[in-house]
């Protein structure tokens, strides 16, 4: 099959986990004999066309625009006319596939131009990240996920909680919905030689346990309930533990919270932290947390799969699919500092029980979440679409 991808981000242009998503689904498909193109947004001094990992990546250029919905209506109508000179130079096409309502607009209208059949990703939702609709801003995206939501042949998910959210949110019928789980690759996390004793001594010292959170530093990514649990996760060891922060963003409000509860100096906010550093610094650390308020997935406790990182994690979203209750981690109370203590307590002081969830969830990646058996599942779903095409007359 040949299959045009449209997704606004894609390496080295990360912005959430839709790159990273993207980036590892796709290989797997051409080696299984698709012809991948995939367009995205221009980044930096990246290539406008180029061939990465057997995908035909083309990076279109976007108008400059006074606010981000602005450059979003710009990117479509950019993303739209590049869309239709691949059609027409380089089709038929099978399957139009699109990554989340940012490049919709798009999507939609090469489809009926073409008479292409569509296929779409949510990766989340904006009813979900807010708990509903409260403003006209809010009211604009969530009228953009319905629309590709109700042009879309088939709808994949990545969670059967977001089966469920998109079901309800988007009024989409629950049998047009495909749930496909997130994938990583393990390797990608590799071992690497380098002087442990010192690299962890930049973030805490000799005898005292590291528990860390990466991710953004948003509201819904639940960062103040880790600040509240700390407290308590600090008296039970006898303040041997360093609570490490890591991501970009705005965590001005985050470190007065530290400094009112009196943890301060046993908080350390790195700011963003490329691959290389993380990787050494996870090989270092004894418990990754992800409390999150709302989670459509998590691909971050994967990444702690690899690792080789236990986890604790909120009960919220698609979180307790990935990470199963005692036995791949710990799953606690969303927004219940007390709950995420006793998580976190249950990780440090029981080594034995540590090791048990590392090698367990170690070996839930090639079971549950390796790319070339979600890829044929992707597959399978385009097969679907294809067969029901061609007994439909387009008009």
């Amino acid at each position: 099959m040949k299959i045009l991808v449209l997704t606004w981000e894609f390496p080295p242009r990360i912005v959430g986990g839709i790159a990273r998503h993207v980036a590892e689904l796709y290989p797997e498909l051409v080696k299984l004999g698709h012809e991948i193109h995939l367009m995205t947004v221009e980044f930096g001094q990246a290539p406008l066309y180029e061939v990465v990992d057997g995908i035909h990546v083309h990076r279109v250029p976007v108008a400059p625009a006074n606010d981000f919905f602005h450059w979003v209506v710009n990117f479509n109508e950019s993303m739209g006319h590049h869309g239709a000179k691949l059609m027409l130079e380089d089709g038929p096409f099978d399957i139009i596939h699109a990554h989340d309502w940012l490049v919709g607009d798009a999507a939609i209208a090469l489809k009926h131009n073409f008479k292409v059949p569509l296929v779409a990703t949510i990766h989340a939702t904006e009813h979900g990240r807010h708990n509903g609709i409260h403003n006209d801003i809010q009211q604009y995206i969530d009228g953009k996920e319905k629309l590709l939501a109700y042009n879309a042949w088939r709808v994949i998910v990545c969670t059967d909680y977001m089966r469920r959210e998109v079901e309800g949110a988007l009024q989409t019928p629950w049998n047009k919905i495909d749930v496909i789980y997130n994938g990583i690759r393990p390797e990608k996390k590799r071992r690497q030689d380098f002087d442990a004793i010192n690299f962890r001594r930049q973030f805490a010292e000799d005898g005292e346990s590291i528990v860390y959170y990466v991710g953004r530093m948003t509201y819904e990514k639940g960062v103040s309930v880790l600040l509240n649990a700390a407290p308590k996760v600090l008296w039970e060891m006898g303040g041997r533990v360093k609570f490490v922060m890591i991501g970009g963003g705005n965590v001005d409000h985050l470190k007065r919270q530290a400094w009112d509860l009196g943890i301060w100096d046993k908080c350390y906010f790195t700011g963003f932290m490329s691959d290389e550093p993380l990787d050494k610094f996870q090989t270092i650390a004894d418990c990754a947390v992800f409390p999150s308020l709302y989670e459509p997935f998590g691909i971050v406790a994967l990444e702690s799969f690899a690792a080789r990182v236990p986890v604790v994690v909120s009960d919220t979203g698609g979180l307790p699919e990935v990470v199963q209750h005692t036995k791949t981690g710990i799953v606690t109370w969303t927004n219940n500092p007390d709950s995420l203590a006793w998580g976190i307590l249950e990780v440090l002081k029981n080594p034995g029980y540590k090791q048990w969830l590392i090698d367990n969830a170690y070996e839930d990646l090639e079971r549950r979440f390796n790319w070339y058996k979600l890829a044929q599942q992707t597959e399978n779903v385009y097969t679907q679409v294809m067969q029901e095409r061609s007994r439909v007359v387009w008009l």
